[in-house]
């Protein structure tokens, strides 16, 4: 039951790490986002769809970023491999369509990270790459 218990705090403690990372690159990202689009103002937007593979390969980028600075992973949680690759996205998301809700309140256009779906996406690049590649 010892065992069962430390498994379970250890992929807890992964999933809140890894989200916690991931919330703060994509705010970070979202605020050069802003920042640039301000300074060189609004253009043409582009495709959903390409828009989200960008999304998607700039979490893949931060995740092989993340592997050259941490290059194992935090916590090791043999019983519970992969479930990084389930929460940790969605929970970004949620995280990420809230401050896009707080923009929106602050009578700010959000950006497109600040929705759920492309904070999803950009996450689960992240968690991919950490899946597939920490040693």
């Amino acid at each position: 039951m010892e065992e069962f218990l430390a498994a379970l705090l250890t992929a807890i403690a992964d999933l809140l790490l890894e989200f916690l990372v991931e919330v703060f690159l994509e705010a970070f990202l979202a605020l050069i986002l802003r920042t640039l689009s301000n300074l060189f103002g609004k253009g043409r937007p582009l495709n959903p769809i390409l828009a989200g593979t960008v999304y998607l390969l700039l979490g893949s980028g931060t995740g092989a970023l993340s592997l050259w600075l941490f290059p194992h992973p935090v916590f090791h949680a043999a019983r519970f491999h992969g479930i990084s690759l389930l929460i940790s996205p969605v929970l970004t998301g949620l995280a990420m369509s809230q401050l896009g809700r707080a923009m929106r309140r602050l009578r700010e256009q959000p950006m497109r990270i600040e929705t759920f779906s492309f904070g999803f996406v950009f996450a689960l690049g992240f968690a991919i790459v950490r899946l597939v590649f920490a040693r």
